[in-house]
């Protein structure tokens, strides 16, 4: 990938011994880190920058959270958090990312941002459950949609994370935030509506009730990426109470504009690029058919 203009460009790989070379020397004002695998890794370039860099942001996740919480636990920021290592190897994603949380916080005690993030979207996402649905939509024909249409979505576009990270990092400002949108700042329908208009397509989307859905074996977030039916599941991911990086400047564009976005950018590519290690989401166009037929 070519350097922006007017940026100078260190490359290295935190997963080999010697792959933090670049950074062995240098000052600089801001980091943002978004590794998701082995703790160990933000362990040792957060050490080896100790000193030479004004504010730490790193990129973590919600999933840190335990799930269920335990009864009477405090919520927000302050709820339990899985147990972690910040020298472990890769393991699964949740204490990946607390490791790391724990990682920057020795290195940067008074100077870093973690931020959790919940669902993320957006041009340039590389999961592919915005882009799933797209194209889903663009093919046009009877599409199925989980219900209720009203069901509320929490996520952020990822420019808005990366627009606040940075502006965080510049006012110094420090701590823990949930940053996603507020419950509600999309649905399912208004999400699946931005799809149609932003495809041009002639689809119809068909309302399936939660229930009907479950007893068709459809699977959530993975064969239906994004949604959750209602339940814990769903107040886990969608539900979070994000007052605090709100308050602390967190600004969510409309879903239509991340929408059309992501269809403009995925219209200029001749496939979408999906990363090798993650599951493929979406339904089978066959078993899609199969599941309306039988409702």
């Amino acid at each position: 990938m070519p350097d922006e203009p007017g940026v100078r460009g260190l490359r290295g790989d935190r997963a080999t011994p010697d792959g933090r070379d670049a950074l062995a020397t240098g000052t600089w004002d801001l980091v943002v880190d978004t590794w998701s695998a082995a703790p160990s890794a933000v362990r040792d370039t957060a050490r080896l920058l100790r000193g030479r860099v004004g504010h730490y942001g790193y990129v973590s996740s919600r999933s840190v959270y335990v799930h269920p919480r335990p009864a009477g636990a405090p919520t927000g920021e302050e709820a339990p958090v899985v147990a972690a290592r910040p020298d472990a190897p890769a393991t699964a994603y949740a204490p990946d990312k607390r490791g790391a949380e724990i990682a920057v916080a020795e290195a940067f005690p008074d100077s870093c941002l973690l931020a959790r993030a919940g669902l993320i979207l957006g041009p340039h996402e590389d999961i592919g459950r915005l882009p799933w649905w797209l194209a889903r939509i663009h093919r046009g024909g009877e599409v199925l949609a989980p219900g209720p249409a009203d069901l509320p979505l929490q996520y952020v576009d990822a420019r808005d994370l990366a627009r606040w990270l940075l502006d965080a990092g510049a006012r110094g400002l420090t701590g823990t935030f949930d940053t996603v949108s507020r419950s509600g700042h999309a649905t399912m329908g208004s999400l699946l509506d931005a799809c149609v208009r932003a495809t041009g397509s002639a689809a119809r989307l068909r309302w399936v009730e939660p229930a009907a859905l479950r007893a068709a074996g459809v699977e959530p977030w993975t064969e239906l990426p994004v949604w959750l039916p209602p339940g814990e599941l769903h107040t886990a991911l969608h539900g979070a109470d994000t007052r605090r990086a709100l308050a602390a400047g967190l600004n969510c564009r409309p879903v239509a504009e991340t929408v059309a976005d992501t269809w403009r950018w995925l219209s200029a590519l001749p496939t979408a690029p999906l990363r090798r290690d993650r599951p493929r989401v979406g339904l089978d166009p066959v078993r899609e058919r199969e599941v309306l037929a039988a409702l």
